[in-house]
């Protein structure tokens, strides 16, 4: 029973890989994202050239949304964790994340970098889920541009 179930997730998997590789994705090129959380963005997405970076960033909740208040006209000094937003980008989002913790050191590094400028573990997670979301953004709008003609 359980080597069928086992046996249906390989298949599942490879097929995904298959489709994820036939449009032209160079997401899974990014550490900590298989072909089922390539397959995950690209369908939760849609046409990424609808979105600006930032837009992007509102649309997957790692947009930051200020939280402190009292600072006259100065501008925040806290951001806090945006709750809107999709929620299964978010959450593939966090996954991504903490794969990277674990093996990107460039990932570990700006979490580590935010968490010594005084952020929180909450806050350090917020900054390097909207980094990520930023690399995702570009890595999609990348692969939408042709290829270059050379003359």
């Amino acid at each position: 029973m359980l080597r069928d179930v086992l046996a249906q997730d390989k298949t599942a998997e490879a097929e995904l890989a298959a489709l994820v590789t036939r449009t032209g994705s160079h997401l899974t090129d990014v550490g900590g994202i298989a072909a089922r959380a390539a397959a995950e963005i690209l369908l939760e997405t849609g046409d990424v050239r609808r979105f600006t970076e930032a837009g992007f960033a509102r649309f997957t909740g790692t947009a930051p949304i200020p939280a402190s208040s009292g600072e006259g006209g100065k501008r925040p000094v806290r951001h806090r964790l945006n709750r809107g937003g999709n929620r299964r980008l978010n959450a593939a989002l966090h996954r991504i994340a903490m794969i990277q913790l674990r093996c990107e050191p460039r990932a570990r590094r700006l979490y580590d970098n935010a968490v010594s400028r005084g952020h929180t573990r909450r806050e350090a997670m917020r900054i390097l889920k909207r980094h990520l979301s930023n690399i995702l953004y570009r890595t999609m709008v990348r692969d939408t541009q042709p290829p270059p003609t050379l003359t």
